[in-house]
């Protein structure tokens, strides 16, 4: 992965293209590199016993010695959950983040012993420099306090990127900076990276005040029952109206999930939440009335582990659902996940509670991303010369693209990417770079790159084929086998349902070792080889299946 240094300004992407999740790219200018965030994504179904999915830092580890800073636009799993591995990769000389996101990559580092002395926090009136590069900030608003944008200058070009942004004129929290965006795009901006997510989304979307509104008139409406509120833990604005909604009902919030209580303290803490005094314990909030406990929660998207899928399974440990709770998901689907939550859903119905979900008739939740007026009006503000799409599949991608040249921007200034591609900036000219190649990185536990495509084969083998054991006894030194293979088998057949297809496997190993050990140069290695070899297209040809085949070798000496 090797981007040479030239006397242009390059942006590189490392991840967040062709996806939603794991963004990462960076602003190089001869020796000087600035990365903006550091996420992770969350594996698909069929990535089996993955924890993480992060960008390839070949390239930062080839240019260690150019990196000058990681700048974060905010808190969000998917723009600082990569940090923790990457600091464990790459040297990075200085973290620069909003309070609220520095506060979340604080405990982060701290959860997995990690000791780092360089983090900082910035506001929108932090100006930050490195050699020819120059940064300022300017507020936006999205679903998590201190959000934040990023202006990148540097001798040929300014680039801004959006962050995660929505226009919310009624905002819960404090009101992005159109002035400042205005005055960037009046002063002149190259380069727009803009956010894609919710592009393929038609009109405004909704403020977080009507979300707040719903929710009160749920709370008015639910007023004998018990609360169950499911939400995004990072959603720390709709937390905060649930916290003033349960004040003014006279109720105590009794708070289950890790990710929500690490969150919600952080808030508290930092003052982006109020009412600190409702919070109360399982014990309490078993012993009080119905009517004076809100339950707030993760298990949102349906996770097999989170709070709210063990209270629809009637499993978890402090609190059974009761059959006047009302549970409410104020979230909406992330792509992959409605089967799962449509499961939690029909549990809790089979527990006799009402269930209420975010529809088109009632507004329980709104996202905080930008639809396509957002963008129009964003890129209005900005005034870019290039547009290049970014966080969001191809489709999504390829639409902002398209609203771009709907207001002005040629076609061939727009800029749709891949993972690993690049631009080369000169002279406020702007063009197609290098390629690097790359692949995604998965965590399996504490493991980092360990599990790579070929053991992600194997997962999916032994799911849907199982394994088989052929366990044989040989004396090498006489090239003899001293007893008839032994064939066991996990996820593959019922050994004691199969006995003839388990007679017809040994004798055909009997055969292919026999073969084998004729031979004076036949090794432990080669016969291994052989037997499965030989075992693949036999079994294929019996039972339409492909298990994966492990011969275990005894060598015994008589």
């Amino acid at each position: 992965m090797n981007i040479k240094e030239t006397n242009e300004t390059k942006v590189i992407v490392l991840g967040g293209l062709g996806e939603v999740g794991k963004n990462m790219y960076c602003v190089m200018h001869k020796d000087s590199i600035v990365i903006i965030d550091a996420g992770v994504s969350f594996p698909e179904n069929e990535i089996l016993g993955v924890d993480y999915v992060l960008p390839d830092f070949t390239f930062l580890k080839e240019n260690e010695d150019k990196i000058k800073a990681l700048l974060i636009t905010h808190g969000h799993e998917d723009h600082i959950g990569g940090i923790p591995f990457l600091l464990q990769t790459v040297s990075i000389p200085a973290i620069y983040a909003p309070n609220h996101a520095k506060e979340l990559i604080a405990v982060k580092l701290q959860d997995r012993n990690i000791r780092y002395d360089n983090l900082f926090v910035y506001t929108d009136q932090t100006r930050l420099k490195f050699k020819d590069i120059e940064v300022e900030f300017f507020r936006i608003t999205h679903s998590i306090p201190d959000s934040h944008g990023i202006s990148i200058t540097t001798p040929d070009a300014r680039i801004v990127t959006t962050g995660d942004y929505k226009f919310d004129l009624t905002p819960i929290g404090p009101m992005a900076d159109l002035y400042k965006m205005a005055k960037l795009g009046e002063e002149g901006v190259d380069l727009l990276i803009g956010d894609s997510t919710n592009a393929l989304n038609e009109g405004f979307s909704n403020s977080e005040s009507v979300v707040d509104e719903r929710l009160n008139e749920m709370f008015d409406q639910c007023k004998n029952n018990r609360i169950i509120i499911a939400t995004f833990a990072s959603n720390i604005y709709r937390v905060k109206h649930i916290f003033e909604t349960c004040f003014k009902h006279n109720r105590k919030i009794c708070i289950f999930g890790r990710s929500m209580e690490n969150n919600i303290n952080i808030s508290l803490n930092g003052g982006y939440i109020d009412h600190k005094e409702l919070l109360i314990s399982p014990e309490e909030a078993n012993n009080l009335k119905p009517n004076e406990v809100t339950i707030l929660c993760t298990g949102s998207q349906g996770e097999p582990l989170a709070a709210l899928s063990r209270i629809s399974n009637g499993t978890h440990k402090q609190i059974k659902l009761r059959p006047d709770d009302v549970v409410i998901f104020s979230s909406s689907a992330i792509p992959g996940n409605a089967l799962s939550i449509s499961k939690t859903i029909n549990k809790l119905y089979l527990q006799g509670v009402k269930v209420y979900t975010n529809n088109v008739l009632q507004d329980l939740h709104t996202s905080g991303h930008a639809n396509e007026e957002e963008i129009k009006l964003m890129i209005r503000l900005i005034k870019p010369k290039y547009l290049m799409p970014f966080h969001g599949d191809y489709r999504m991608l390829k639409k902002q693209a398209n609203i771009g040249i709907n207001c002005g921007i040629p076609k061939e200034n727009t800029f749709i990417l891949k993972n690993g591609d690049s631009l080369r900036i000169k002279n406020h000219v702007i063009t197609r770079g290098e390629s690097m190649p790359g692949a995604d990185v998965y965590v399996d536990g504490n493991r980092i790159g360990e599990i790579g495509g070929a053991v992600i084969k194997d997962r999916k083998i032994m799911a849907s084929d199982g394994i088989l054991v052929v366990i044989i006894n040989v004396d090498m030194k006489k090239r003899e086998l001293l007893i008839k293979p032994n064939i066991t088998t996990r996820g593959f057949i019922l050994v004691n349902e199969n006995e003839e297809l388990i007679h017809k496997i040994e004798n055909k190993a009997e055969q292919i070792i026999t073969a084998s050990l004729a031979n004076p140069k036949t090794t432990f290695a080669i016969l291994k080889t052989e037997i499965t070899d030989a075992l693949y297209p036999f079994i294929h040809n019996l039972t339409g299946r492909k298990p994966i085949i492990l011969p275990v070798i005894l060598d015994i000496k008589r």
